[in-house]
This record gives structure tokens, sequence and C-alpha cells, in this order.
């Protein structure tokens, strides 16, 4: 059986049966969760990254309609099904430390949400596409809403509304794209093919922008990020940072550019200023937190908004730096959450002030937190250094005083996370912090896994590079041929 359709499948299959489960749900979760990333490792291993989309899944679905259920991987799905993969195992492993309520419904929506990641990465029909975006969507609702803090309800509402509006106006610019397709179907080549003039791409752009925008976040759509992260429980707040926010940086390269390149062209400006006081404005706000995953949260959105300016930069180095750092953002967000969460439930608090003293008695804890620390800030040799640093690159060649603005991210997030970890970690103990209990098993196969990486990356790099870059420069083929076929 084709690789692609296994990988689609077994999340798919797990979600059902964790449903019926029984009372031992949370030790199969975790086993169950390693098939969609064997199935993975097969397919990556028999992948050539010369040779465009493989793997090619394709057959009627709503035929009356031109709906096709076709699925394809190239370099750039590869490494979203790849992260997707390798983090939904972590997060099933770091949820285990969690008493949950219904935990056979926690973690058939969670298998439920990765099958709904998966086909938004590898889908080329755009209906296919939209359905994975909100067979995603539906399960975070339900675990932020079950399984959330005190305010959950009311943050959870403002979380829905904003993507549900989004998703409205993506639904709206497809159904437009599909009724103007010679032979009107939803198959994205086709909706490459079209030649749309300026103006009506420039508001297919807007449609589809303001949709991944606000999943990504990028300001000033950003606004109920922060909130629902610091509510989602933890497992919930590592999918969204890690994997779904992914979603729109990924809509943004696939969807956006290829089929709007003149709209492209005339909003690319707009977005990437959006993008770049997202960075500073984010980075700002870290500064003035005293809650530990509000601060995390708000480090997010400077470090996506980097990442979405080298997108719109639309360069080699700019797309390569963002392709390169979803993997790394994605990687060291869920390992940021999970200590985070390893503190907080330890101490029962996510306020700054009541930390301090805990490296003297978890020095195991201090050091796989600094690890995950120094990659989220882009040191030298760990996985970030080599992202962060394509993706200024790549808006040095654009425009030297965007490199020099969006760079401030780097100074800024070293300073935050720093002095966090120098409250949190250092300093003097209290009674609480003086009896703080060091990593246990489980604890430590997530970070030292997620250590692993981080340096892993950080030293050989090129492997990720080479997955990507043959795709991401067949993009650029596509896009700049018609942005200057119009010149």
């Amino acid at each position: 059986m084709n690789h692609l359709l296994l990988i689609i499948l077994f999340p798919v299959a797990l979600s059902l049966v964790a449903l019926i489960k029984g009372t031992s749900v949370k030790k199969w979760a975790f086993g169950a969760s390693l098939l969609p990333l064997f199935f993975t490792t097969l397919a990556l291993s028999a992948f050539n990254p010369n040779g465009g989309t493989q793997f090619l899944v394709d057959f009627p679905w709503i035929a009356s309609q031109g709906i096709r259920f076709t699925l394809g991987i190239d370099g750039i799905s590869m490494l979203l099904v790849l992260l997707t993969n390798i983090l939904v195992p972590l997060i099933v492993l770091a949820s285990t430390k969690h008493e949950y309520d219904n935990p056979n419904a926690f973690y058939a929506l969670l298998f439920f949400m990765q099958a709904g990641l998966l086909v938004v990465f590898t889908a080329l029909d755009a209906f296919l596409f939209y359905v994975g975006w909100e067979a995603a969507l539906i399960p975070i609702y339900f675990i932020c809403a079950l399984w959330g803090g005190a305010n959950r309800i009311q943050v959870n509402l403002k979380f829905f509304v904003y993507t549900i509006f989004g998703s409205l106006l993506m639904l709206i610019a497809i159904i437009f794209l599909h009724l103007q397709t010679p032979g009107k179907t939803f198959a994205i080549q086709d909706f490459y093919a079209l030649n749309l003039d300026t103006q009506t791409q420039g508001w297919v752009f807007l449609a589809f922008f303001i949709a991944f925008a606000i999943k990504m976040p990028i300001f000033p759509f950003h606004t109920w990020q922060p909130d629902t992260y610091t509510e989602a429980p933890t497992a919930g707040t590592m999918l969204l940072s890690g994997i779904m926010l992914k979603m729109g940086i990924y809509g943004v390269i696939r969807w956006l550019i290829p089929i709007a390149p003149l709209g492209f062209n005339q909003w690319g400006p707009i977005a990437l200023a959006l993008s770049i006081i997202g960075v500073v404005y984010a980075a700002i706000i870290a500064f003035t937190q005293k809650d530990v995953k509000r601060l995390v949260a708000y480090s997010s959105i400077s470090h996506v908004g980097l990442i979405a300016a080298g997108i719109f930069v639309w360069n080699v180095q700019g797309l390569q730096g963002a392709m390169i750092q979803m993997l790394n953002h994605g990687i060291n967000v869920v390992g940021m959450f999970f200590v985070l969460d390893i503190i907080i439930r330890r101490l029962g608090t996510r306020e700054m002030s009541a930390m301090g003293g805990i490296a003297k008695s978890a020095p195991q804890l201090a050091i796989t937190f600094l690890i995950v620390l120094l990659g989220s800030v882009a040191l030298p040799l760990t996985n970030g250094f080599i992202g962060e640093f394509l993706l200024l690159m790549g808006l040095y060649q654009y425009n030297l005083w965007a490199a020099v603005i969006a760079g401030l991210t780097i100074i800024f997030g070293a300073v935050y996370m720093l002095r966090a970890y120098q409250h949190i970690m250092l300093g003097e103990s209290n009674k609480v912090t003086a009896a703080f209990a060091d990593l246990d098993f489980t604890e430590k196969m997530v970070l030292y896994t997620i250590c692993g990486l981080i340096i892993l990356i950080g030293v050989f790099p090129q492997p990720i590079l080479n997955l990507t870059e043959p795709a991401v420069n067949s993009l650029l083929q596509v896009v700049n041929a018609k942005i200057l076929a119009i010149h």
C-alpha cells in the first residue's frame, strides 16, 4: 500500500481505537503514536528530493463537483509530515504526566487532529485541503474547551471565532477559483494555471492571507494566541504552537503566493511589514510578562513573524530559512512548553516571582532547559541558528533595514529568555523550590529526545536543507515566471 495513504489512515484508525480502548488508553497511546512515524521513516527512505511530487494518491471523491481525493508529497510536504509525526509521540508521552477526565476522548481527538494536519500538508485538491484544515481545528477546540484552564470557555470562543472567520474567507476564495478553472476542478495545478487579472488576484490574496495570518498568527491577527496558549492544557498548547501554526505558514507557501502571484506582488510588501512589526512588538511585550506561559507565547509570535518575513521576501535563502525554521520552531517550542509544564505541575503556579533556585535541586532539568532555551535564541551549533541565519540573509538581500529590524528578535529573545532562566532556575530558593524534584524517566525521554534533535540539526542541518531545496526552487520558478510575464 502507498506509504502516504498509511501515514494518513493510521491516525484516523488510532483515533477510533482510542475511543473504545478502555482504561489502558494512556499506556497504549504512546506506542500507537509511533506507527505513523514508522511509516513516515519508510516514506523518507524511499523519497527522492529531486523527484517532484511522490507517493501520489488520486481517486474520485465527489465526482459531480470535480472534487478528488488527491494527496502527494514533495520536499516541503515531507518536512512538515516529518515534523508532525515526530512531535505527536512526544506530545502524547508528555500528556501521560496528566490525569485527564475521559482520556479516551482526549487521545481520540489528538489522533484525529494529527490526521487533519497530515491532510493539510499533503492535499493537492483545494476542497480536500479545506476539509483537513477544518478537521484539524475542531479537535483542538474541544481539547482546549474540555481540559483547559479556568477561563477556557471565553478564551476558546475567541479563538474559534477568529479561525472560523478566516476559514470562511478562504472557502469563498476556493469556490471562486474553482469556478474559474476550465474543468470546474479543485486541483492545485489547475489553480496555479489560472491567469486572473491583478485586481482579482489581489482579492484572492487578501482572502487567503487573512485565513493564514490568523492561524500563524501575524500581527495584528495574533490577539487570540497568548490567551489560548495560556489557558489550553499543555498538550493543546504544544499542538497549537508546535504543529498547527505551521498550517498557516505552509498555506502561504503552497497555496497563497503561487495561486495569486500578482496579488502577492501588490500586497506582499504590506504583509512583510506586518510580519516585521510582529517580530519587534511581540518581543517587547514578552519583556513585560510575569506568567511563564504567556512569555513563551509572545516569544513564539516574534519567531513566527521572522519566518513569515522570510517567506514574503520570496528568495531562496528566505524560503529555505523558513523551511528549516518551521521544523526548529516546532521542536523548540514543544520543548519549552514541556519544561514549563514540569515546573508548573511541581509548583502549582505560572508566576515567575514564585520561582527561583530550581537548578540546585533539579540539575538535569536545568541543563535540558538551557539547551532548549539556547536553541530558541539561535545560539550557533543549535538548530535555531541556521534557520534564523538564512532568514536574515534572505531579508538582507531584499532590504538592509528589514534585516536589521527583524534581527532584533535575536537580541531581544536572548535577553528575555536568559532573564527568565535566571529568575526560574538560578537565584535564591524558597520553601517550595528547595524541595523541587528532578526529572523522572518519562520527562527524561521527552527532553533528551528534544535536546538531541536541537544539537543534531544544529550541527548537521544540510540533510534538511537538501530535502526541501528542489521543491523550494520549483515554487520560486513558477511564481517568478508569472510575475515576469505580466511585466
